[in-house]
């Protein structure tokens, strides 16, 4: 694996900064205050990012993160696409604001999800929809295997019923990709998830809920009533196979936990980039040539931050990677989840308290970072699911056999 960023992204990665500079964060704070509110300045900026993908063999956004196009670019030589194009995107634009790009339209979670496991069928007909993803249940959190959500079939549809609480854009969303069980006395692997346009009749937007960052995005709780979803609608393959279990519906993970990775990523970025201003600014001389113990506990504190940010990074950027090249990456997927959660968090709270009174006012940013950057270490799987999923990986253990 080289370590350099892949040069026919150099320009992905300039666009997107500029947009996260020029256009994210100028309108960052107005949304942070003015909570459910629809940033409506996305709109133009999600009709260039569908301009940018016209065409393109190297898409860019939640919808691009798959290991479809994998077999192709292995048998040309290329070892880079969507999943890297997606990443390094997301890193730009959550250098800008995290809310704003959750909040983007047809860049939701969901997206990703349909890359991940839509038949060609399915992906011609829902690409373009903007779909939010809906796992969680007031029962239900970290463990998806414990769903209690419904899908009985019915002639040509699904019926639905259960409720899903934290679903991130789920009243703005055209659809919303739920996880439901054929049959709950097959465990796990009766589990699939079907796409649920908005305004079908049954689904119900019941609550926004109030939160400590990330406010330019909704995350609401949804009920699904006796909610009849075309049977077309269910993503991937209907059949249960017990063998393979929980298998085909975690797929989706093994795309968007890396995307999670890359949002903690630039956030991070973007606190340690001010914290580092604003010390040399007080004057610190920020010299990388001196031992540690001869720099101030500032600069010595910045560098141990610095560190930890760039092997979340790389973690990252492996996980992505391994995804391009249709190699197995759920360990790595988990192992970058897990990582880049944690160093966010650490990341920046301590660039908040190293930057004194200044961190903590709303005259900066880095207040707003530091409360954006938690929901990063819990959603799409919470640190300690990453690493209990990273031990049974190391040690061939099963769910149930590592609990």
């Amino acid at each position: 694996m080289n370590l350099e960023t892949p040069k026919k992204f150099a320009g992905l990665q300039r666009q997107a900064h500029q947009v996260a500079a020029r256009y994210l964060r100028p309108i960052s704070r107005k949304y942070d205050k003015a909570e459910h509110a629809y940033p409506k300045e996305l709109d133009m900026l999600a009709a260039l990012l569908d301009g940018m993908n016209e065409g393109s063999p190297d898409a860019v956004g939640a919808g691009s993160a798959s290991k479809r196009g994998a077999a192709r670019e292995q048998q040309e030589g290329v070892k880079n696409g969507g999943n890297m194009a997606a990443l390094l995107g997301v890193m730009e634009l959550c250098w800008g604001d995290v809310g704003l790009l959750l909040a983007m339209p047809r860049q939701g979670l969901g997206n990703a999800a349909i890359a991940a496991v839509a038949n060609d069928e399915q992906l011609a007909r829902l690409g373009r929809t903007w779909a939010a993803m809906a796992i969680t249940e007031p029962g239900c959190g970290s463990d998806s295997a414990a769903i209690r959500a419904t899908a009985v079939k019915d002639g040509d549809h699904y019926v639905i019923n259960g409720e899903k609480i934290f679903v991130t854009s789920g009243e703005r969303a055209d659809a919303v990709v739920v996880w439901a069980s054929l049959d709950r006395s097959l465990g796990r692997a009766a589990i699939k998830s079907f796409v649920v346009e908005k305004g079908t009749p049954g689904m119900t937007v019941t609550r926004l809920e109030k939160k400590l960052g990330i406010k330019a995005s909704d995350t609401a709780s949804i009920s699904f009533t006796d909610c009849r979803v075309p049977a077309a609608n269910l993503l991937g393959n209907a059949e249960v196979d017990v063998q393979k279990g929980f298998a085909g519906v975690m797929e989706t993970f093994d795309n968007t936990r890396p995307l999670v990775a890359g949002m903690a990523v630039g956030v991070a970025k973007a606190a340690l980039d001010r914290t580092r201003e604003l010390l040399r600014e007080a004057g610190c001389r920020l010299d990388y040539a001196r031992p540690l113990l001869s720099v101030s506990h500032a600069e010595a504190t910045l560098y141990r931050l610095e560190a930890e940010w760039e092997a979340a990074r790389l973690l990252t950027l492996k996980a992505a990677w391994m995804a391009d090249n249709k190699l197995p990456n759920s360990r790595e997927a988990s192992m970058a989840k897990a990582k880049a959660g944690r160093v966010a968090s650490e990341v920046t709270l301590k660039c908040v308290e190293l930057a004194g009174a200044s961190g903590y006012a709303e005259d900066e940013l880095l207040e707003k970072w530091a409360r954006d950057s938690k929901i990063l270490d819990i959603f799409e799987g919470t640190q300690q699911i990453q690493l209990l999923i990273v031990a049974r990986r190391l040690l061939g253990k099963s769910s149930s056999e590592l609990k």
